[in-house]
């Protein structure tokens, strides 16, 4: 009878400091000499990160109250605004959102050095930030307009809620064209120059559980350096795509929206970025613990990079004006060897994301785990797996003159 565990089970042994924990990377030697039935009897948790670019990252905010009042109409951080149609004093800091002048940067034009990522990283780095807001002044609200320097201890809650975090899958973005293109894939270099990437493979939470049987609203994760939780499936989530042999999405697929507080977190593990050309983002650390409940789930964790394949997919035309298909398929062992064969030319392999950090991240949760820091929690709500009815929807473009002659 093959093994079976219950989150419990796991947890008792993690408070008793007798829990066998591994990486994902550790794992796939454990499983090759041992096979995964002997595997699932001895191993508890394994543990997965990733450390990449996300750009639908933000954090809810909380001021306090000045005095007199202010109701905050429009708000800026060092010069970012954030969206503050929510509160008196809340206000949402988007990772990609700019500064007003940033494109008009004298030096390089669009170099966009700073945005709503950087503000984030230094809100944790303990930096002054300058809050600037204006209002239109109401009887219970009076002030108009306030500017002052605050620090993360000065806010109230500073919340990190990220919509869409932890892709399952990605394109590798190349370029076909005869210029240089600036994307969130980061430099694309004309004639197949180089060939982009963004994900920690083998290393890489949603690859370890495609199905999502332990991942799902209420899981507990590593999260910028600190505790966070699955909030909900991400936005775009698309369990229903081309699956390999086991089961392993063969495009973009799964995402996760995850919540957790800023202020546990560290600055390492939440790093403002500048994609030239592009804009502004945020690089997130997440971990993830996957509980060995069946030998199912064994199978799944032993996931390999050769056995992770991805889209390679043309940036100058194919992917901004939304044509199907692709120029092939590539795995991860490819891509982290540093070059690939494209139309029968060699290219250079550019990882956006950093696999030394990814493999860090699962080691720390590992330790977390081990003694006894951090328990596994069951999810509360599942997320759509394949066959799930989930509809990703186009932007219909429709024509609007004249609709109920009302002005828009």
């Amino acid at each position: 009878m093959g093994v079976t565990r219950t989150y419990e089970e796991i947890n008792e042994k993690i408070r008793k400091g007798q829990a066998v924990v591994v990486t994902a990377e550790e794992v796939i030697g454990i499983v090759e000499e041992k096979g995964v039935e002997r595997a699932a009897q001895e191993i508890d948790v394994v543990t997965t990160g990733t450390f990449g670019p996300m750009c639908s990252s933000g954090v809810f905010l909380n001021f306090g109250h000045s005095n007199p009042r202010i109701k905050m109409q429009k708000v800026w951080l060092n010069g970012v605004e954030a969206y503050s149609g929510i509160a008196a004093v809340d206000a949402y800091l988007g990772a990609t959102q700019l500064p007003e002048n940033d494109p008009e940067n004298k030096v390089f034009p669009g170099r966009f050095s700073y945005g709503g990522g950087h503000v984030i990283h230094d809100l944790l780095a303990g930096k002054e930030i300058r809050l600037e807001a204006v209002s239109y002044g109401t009887d219970c609200y009076p002030r108009k307009r306030i500017d002052t320097l605050i620090t993360l201890k000065d806010i109230n809650e500073a919340i990190l809620f990220n919509p869409r975090n932890a892709y399952q899958n990605y394109n590798c973005a190349v370029n076909l064209s005869d210029r240089t293109l600036y994307t969130y894939m980061g430099i694309l270099k004309p004639r197949l120059g180089n060939a982009s990437y963004s994900t920690s493979g083998q290393l890489s939470p949603l690859f370890n559980d495609p199905y999502y049987r332990t991942i799902g609203v209420g899981t507990r994760i590593f999260l910028g350096g600190g505790t966070g939780y699955v909030a909900w499936h991400g936005t775009q989530h698309n369990p229903n795509v081309a699956r390999n042999e086991l089961g392993v999405p063969t495009g973009g697929a799964g995402t996760l929206a995850v919540i957790g507080d800023l202020k546990q977190m560290r600055p390492e593990w939440l790093v403002g970025a500048s994609l030239l050309g592009y804009g502004a983002s945020l690089i997130v650390g997440i971990g993830i613990p996957i509980p060995i409940l069946d030998a199912e789930i064994m199978r799944f964790v032993s996931v390999k990079d050769e056995d992770i394949v991805c889209p390679i997919v043309d940036y100058s035309e194919g992917y901004p004006l939304c044509k199907p298909g692709n120029l092939g398929l590539v795995n991860y062992k490819d891509l982290k060897s540093g070059q690939i064969i494209i139309e029968g030319k060699k290219v250079t392999t550019t990882p956006l994301s950093s696999y030394p950090k990814a493999r860090q991240i699962a080691g720390i949760l590992k330790e977390w785990i081990k003694n006894g820091q951090f328990e596994l929690t069951a999810p509360v709500v599942k997320l759509p797996s394949a066959g799930d009815p989930v509809v990703i929807n186009s932007l219909p473009e429709r024509d609007v003159n004249g609709r109920n002659g009302r002005r828009w």
